[in-house]
């Protein structure tokens, strides 16, 4: 049975929601395969209408609802919690973190609790939170560097200078976000920890430049020669970006 704050909404609210939700799958396609969703995904699916997700949000919209509960934070909870949860669990010595799934079940489950501001503490696979954070960054609404940057990204995929510039160059939110993003990877990236992983600074931006970076051009030819401009700015960032100044940020 609908709540009665979803049964009192017009019709033209959820045409706009499932509206907003189609053109996202169009783009990226669907999460969860085949399988069918639970009673528990469809309830919460229904109520991120009147309640938004933290999922496939604008940063904005997330940091704004965020306010309320902790109004002392720089940073998406969702994105330090997540972040945090991979390392607890052990992810900087896992190997092929970011790269092998989580179960994907788990991850559903993990997903539906991190709407509600909540983290389980019986989850042992930190695979699972690695997919769940990659995830959140690839379902933002607008990517973590925005679209009226992406050819300042691609144009400077070889120059670790403009690069940098560029980074400093986006709106304070984005900025705070990415650093903490490229200062996370940083982790990985250190040898000590590349010896259990087996993914290296290469590896890892192959991985998860497509999370921070969107290619909008239909263009297979375009968007081949992109990916590895892509790939390339990302790595830049991980080697030359100082991000120390995130540590502690919360």
């Amino acid at each position: 049975m609908l709540s009665k704050q979803c049964s009192r909404l017009p019709i033209s609210t959820y045409a706009k929601y499932c509206y907003r939700k189609l053109q996202k799958v169009a783009i990226t396609g669907g999460k969860k395969g085949l399988r069918k969703p639970t009673l528990e995904e469809i309830d919460h699916g229904r109520n991120a209408i009147v309640t938004p997700s933290l999922f496939g949000s604008a940063l904005e919209e997330i940091m704004e609802r965020q306010s309320e509960l902790f109004p002392e934070r720089k940073l998406p909870w969702v994105q330090v919690q997540l972040s945090q949860y991979v390392l607890a669990l052990g992810g900087a010595q896992t190997e092929g973190i970011f790269r092998v799934p989580g179960d994907i079940d788990e991850v559903n489950a993990l997903k539906l609790q991190v709407d509600q501001w909540k983290l389980p503490d019986n989850l042992s696979d930190p695979n699972v939170p690695a997919s769940l954070l990659k995830l959140w960054y690839r379902e933002l609404e607008e990517p973590v560097i925005p679209q009226s940057f992406y050819k300042q990204c691609i144009s400077h995929y070889e120059d670790p200078d403009a690069a940098i510039s560029v980074v400093q160059s986006l709106p304070e939110l984005n900025r705070l976000v990415l650093c903490y993003f490229i200062n996370f990877l940083q982790v990985f990236a250190q040898p000590v920890n590349v010896s259990r992983t087996k993914m290296d600074v290469n590896n890892l931006a192959m991985v998860m430049a497509p999370n921070c970076l969107r290619c909008q051009s239909d263009d297979p030819r375009i968007i081949f020669e992109n990916t590895r401009k892509e790939m390339s700015f990302l790595r830049i960032l991980i080697v030359h970006l100082d991000t120390s100044f995130v540590k502690g940020l919360i």
